[in-house]
């Protein structure tokens, strides 16, 4: 199946050739893949779009990567992958309290001028169980650009206030959700709260990871999934 367009898009301390393996797996079934870069690191920052005249436009976005897509995008989109992603990042309650403390500690650590380590450490947490070092090269290695660094503050600000699905989410496309069942990023009842909002969505648990979903095989699981969906 040609004509498929895929848009990835990072989470926060990404960058976009986190979606290499990706690219080269859509573009042996003959499809487009553009990803998008937010800048954190020595990237220039990139909103991608839709090409004139796609008919089948899929969003891949991997946790707070659907939330840093703008509004026009996801209108036109005709199917979405959620890889470990949420609507709220911060729940309720005790849990909500202890992740808004955490959010506020890394931003602490940011403006002192520690996002090296910042990084270091929550990719570390990101990629586990496994080890850090299956994880792509991204800002952490490229350093940490003074904009990059205003930007890691301004979305860890979003990321606390998240409540919904990305504006402009069409209602009634085919959605995957792909989650991690060793996440210690998004916390259990955010994923549940995903899950709520879009029933029919299908989900794949993937118990033996974590948030990162570090695992070669599951790019072209996802795009057999579209081939299937876009039908």
């Amino acid at each position: 199946m040609s004509g498929i367009q895929l848009i990835g898009m990072h989470g926060w301390a990404g960058d976009h050739r986190g979606w290499a393996p990706w690219s080269r797996a859509a573009a042996a079934r003959g499809w487009s893949f553009c990803g998008g870069e937010r800048g954190y690191g020595q990237e220039a920052p990139q909103q991608p779009g839709w090409a004139s005249g796609s008919e089948r436009r899929v969003v891949i976005g991997h946790s707070f990567g659907p939330h840093l897509l703008g509004e026009a995008l996801w209108r036109e989109a005709t199917a979405a992958v959620l890889l470990a992603s949420f609507t709220r990042f911060v729940p309720d309650g005790r849990e909500g309290r202890a992740v808004n403390a955490a959010l506020r500690a890394m931003g602490r650590r940011i403006r002192a001028g520690e996002e090296q380590e910042q990084l270091r450490d929550f990719l570390q947490q990101a990629a586990s169980p496994q080890s850090r070092a299956l994880l792509p090269e991204g800002p952490l290695e490229q350093g940490i650009s003074h904009d990059g660094r205003k930007r890691l503050l301004e979305d860890l600000e979003q990321l606390g206030s998240t409540s919904g699905l990305p504006a402009g989410f069409p209602s009634g496309i085919p959605v995957l959700i792909v989650e991690g069942g060793q996440d210690q990023i998004v916390s259990a009842s955010s994923r549940e709260e995903l899950k709520q909002a879009l029933p029919e969505a299908t989900v794949w648990s993937r118990n033996a990871l974590g948030h990162s979903l570090i695992d070669p095989a599951l790019p072209d699981a996802v795009l057999d999934w579209i081939a299937d969906a876009q039908a």
